[in-house]
Formats: C-alpha cells, structure tokens, sequence
C-alpha cells in the first residue's frame, strides 16, 4: 500500500500533463515559475490564469457586438410607441422587458442610446441594474454617461454618476478622458470639470494620452484649460503642450456673432 501512496505522488496524473500541454499551446504567455515544473503543474494555476482572462475589462459583455433578436425589435418598437403613456408603458416593461433574454436587453438599449432616447434609455438602465445577473461594469455607465452628455441631460448624469460612486466602479484614465470630452463638446464645461476632479483623485496612474484629449477639448475654455495645462505639466514636465494663437477665440466669437445676425 505504501508502494502505490509512493507511485500516486510522483508519478505525473495523464490530466496535469494534458493541462500543461494545453496551457503552452492556447496561452503561450502563461506564466512560467522557475518551481513549477511538469511533475508538479497544478490545474489550480491553469484556472486561475483563464479567470484572470475572462474578467479582464477587455472582454466586457458591454463591449461585445450587440445584435437585436426578434423578441428585442418587437419589444424596441413597442417601448417607442408606448413612451408618452407612462401607466402603459411602466405595464408593458413589467411584463415583457424583463423578460427579454440578456443579449436582447444589451441591444435594444445600445439602439435606444444610438438614436438618443433619452427617457427610454433611463427607464432600460433602471431595469439592467435589477436583473438578478447585474454587476456594476465601467463600460455600461461610459455609454450611459456619454449618450446623457451627448443630449445636455445635467440631472440624469448625475443621478447616474452618483450610483456608480455607490457601486464603487472606477475608470481608468482613458475613459476619464473620453467621458469629460464629451461632456465638453456638448458645452457643459462646469460638469467636465467636476468628472476631472474625480480623475485625478482616482488610483489610477494618469498617463499623458487623455490629459492632451481633455486640453483640445478645453480649447473654447481657455481659463480651465491654464488649469488642466498646470496639472499635465507638474505631472509629465518633459512633454510640451501645443497653445494655439491667442487671437483664434477672437475670431471664433466674431465669427459667431455674425451668424447669429
């Protein structure tokens, strides 16, 4: 019996190997420790490393292609037509959208967010974050925060802001600068700011890319942009920001005052 406690010890199991051999051909950059040898491989580590995968923010499901079932039309143009009666429509949302399996509940908000329906966006976002599979994803509150900025919607982005604090979701730098561009494009520079703010309190390590994104948005907004500019500088002194003539926004105003006439 001790002979055999011997053999199940040191003899590698056919299922270690295989793990092994799978782990080099389909993930050629797993991890390779100077102890962990064949003999010694354990599934433990395989599991892990495809789990570090499969949460990795790149393969958010709010990232993958949306496309709408036929349940999902039906349920989209249904919600359309139904928009200005709210008893009827809070009914039908009750009774058929949280129905709709997860991929068509994806894609009929990403259409509604395409087309800029605001309200019936609010309402599907409402019905997302009460689904029993919900977990709170950076990428589902960019594309609700962009498409709010998109439409000058101050009070919905905050409510929206406001519960992604209270989930604790972080962005990274990039889409800190992709969000506050938007916020500038459509001119609500005070918001922008206010999402800034949060950037550089964020644990994130800011890099240079979506600070000089923020700087051309902050063109129209000179004084912001001294502030913005200070804050690069301090943090990337060997890099050089580009300042456009000081006479552009002059003729920017001129320009605009005689459209408007």
């Amino acid at each position: 019996m001790l002979r055999h406690a011997r053999t199940l010890i040191t003899k590698p199991s056919s299922s270690s190997t295989t793990a092994l051999s799978l782990s080099s051909s389909f993930f050629p950059d797993f991890p390779k420790h100077p102890l962990l040898s064949e003999n010694s491989f354990s599934k433990q580590w395989l599991f892990r490393y495809i789990s570090g995968l499969a949460s990795s923010p790149s393969l958010s499901i709010w990232r993958r292609k949306k496309e709408m079932g036929k349940e999902g039309l039906i349920v989209a143009k249904e919600l359309k037509r139904l928009r200005s009666d709210s008893v009827r429509l809070d009914r039908f949302i009750r009774s058929n959208v949280s129905r709709l399996l997860k991929s068509d509940l994806f894609a009929v908000l990403a259409e509604f967010q395409r087309q800029d329906q605001v309200f019936l966006c609010m309402k599907l976002y409402d019905v997302v974050r009460k689904e029993i599979w919900y977990r709170p994803d950076m990428f589902f509150y960019r594309d609700m925060l962009m498409m709010l900025a998109r439409n000058k919607k101050v009070d919905e982005a905050k409510r929206v802001w406001e519960d992604l604090k209270r989930e604790e979701v972080l962005f990274d730098q990039h889409t800190f600068g992709d969000i506050m561009r938007a916020f500038l494009d459509s001119g609500l520079p005070s918001e922008a700011m206010e999402i800034y703010d949060e950037m550089r309190q964020s644990p994130d390590p800011p890099i240079s890319l979506p600070f000089r994104v923020i700087l051309k948005g902050l063109l129209p907004y000179p004084e912001l942009r001294e502030k913005v500019k200070d804050d690069f500088l301090e943090l990337f002194p060997g890099m050089i920001v580009y300042d456009p003539p000081e006479d552009l926004f002059e003729d920017q105003d001129w320009r605009r005052e005689n459209e408007d006439d």
